[in-house]
């Protein structure tokens, strides 16, 4: 009599407890959709250069066009000739910062980085750390490139100056330090809204609109009102010598990184109790 084998079902992986997502998992899933979107490789690209060339474009131009009034000569900047080209910058980098949670809503998915991290929070973190970081080991370099460049163009009508001048080494980081904020207010607004044009329209307003609003009203209350807006406030920092009204550089910046602190806490709020 021979013994019957019964056939034996093959054992299902059990899930263990320690495969948890971790935040720095999440960063490094962050990191590899970052760097694999065009419109990231593109935006920055386009920062770089409009740091870099337009500060330089405007270096030529004031060199053939020297301050002559006394007056003039002494309220010229050379380190804010060098930086001209952040203001356009920080167009390229908001942007960026809009369409890397935006662009996940409009695809659909935004809903596979919820499934894999049911928590949600750390995905909203993960993209912020990893858009800081590439935003400003790219923008410190660019920011410097830009004074290099501005002063050696600057030299030929002997309206240069070098690091060693007082608040030109602040200016300079803290440039690379305000379109970084920047970018991350761009990521808030995306995240709040969940639509491109809704939260690009609305950085635009933030950073320019209202200044244009508040220019309308009485000088008095424009003074006084004007310095704590967003644009303002943020972009004393890159300047050597900012407007006597405005708010001390670091002030200024101090305030604009609660303005995003403030647009990234009601993301996290809004991405705690609404679905995606």
């Amino acid at each position: 009599m021979t013994a019957r084998i019964e056939p034996t079902a093959p054992a299902l992986p059990r899930h263990r407890a320690d495969q948890r997502v971790t935040q720095v998992g999440v960063l490094r899933s962050e990191w590899a959709k970052l760097r694999s979107l065009a419109s990231t490789v593109w935006s920055l690209l386009t920062a770089v250069v409009l740091i870099v060339g337009f500060g330089a474009l405007y270096a030529m131009v004031r060199v053939t066009r020297p301050p002559q009034q006394p007056a003039a000569v002494a309220s010229f900047d050379p380190v804010a000739v060098s930086l001209t080209g952040i203001h356009l910058a920080q167009v390229a980098v908001g942007v960026l910062g809009v369409l890397l949670i935006t662009g996940e809503y409009a695809t659909g998915m935004v809903r596979v980085s919820f499934a894999a991290v049911p928590r949600r929070l750390p995905v909203l973190w993960g993209k912020a750390i990893t858009f800081a970081l590439t935003t400003l080991a790219l923008c410190v370099p660019a920011t410097f490139a830009a004074f290099l460049v501005g002063q050696s163009i600057l030299s030929s009508a002997h309206l240069d100056t070098t690091l060693d001048h007082p608040g030109a080494v602040r200016a300079v980081l803290g440039s690379a330090l305000y379109l970084t904020a920047v970018g991350l207010l761009g990521l808030g607004l995306g995240a709040v809204l969940r639509n491109t044009a809704g939260a690009i329209s609305t950085l635009f307003g933030v950073l320019f609109a209202l200044q244009i609003v508040v220019g309308f009203l009485p000088e008095t209350i424009t003074d006084q009102v004007g310095k704590y807006l967003p644009g303002p406030a943020g972009a004393a920092v890159t300047s050597v010598r900012p407007d006597p009204t405005s708010l001390g550089p670091w002030t200024g910046f101090g305030l604009f990184c609660l303005y995003t602190a403030i647009v990234l806490g009601l993301a996290a709020w809004r991405l705690r109790r609404r679905d995606a």
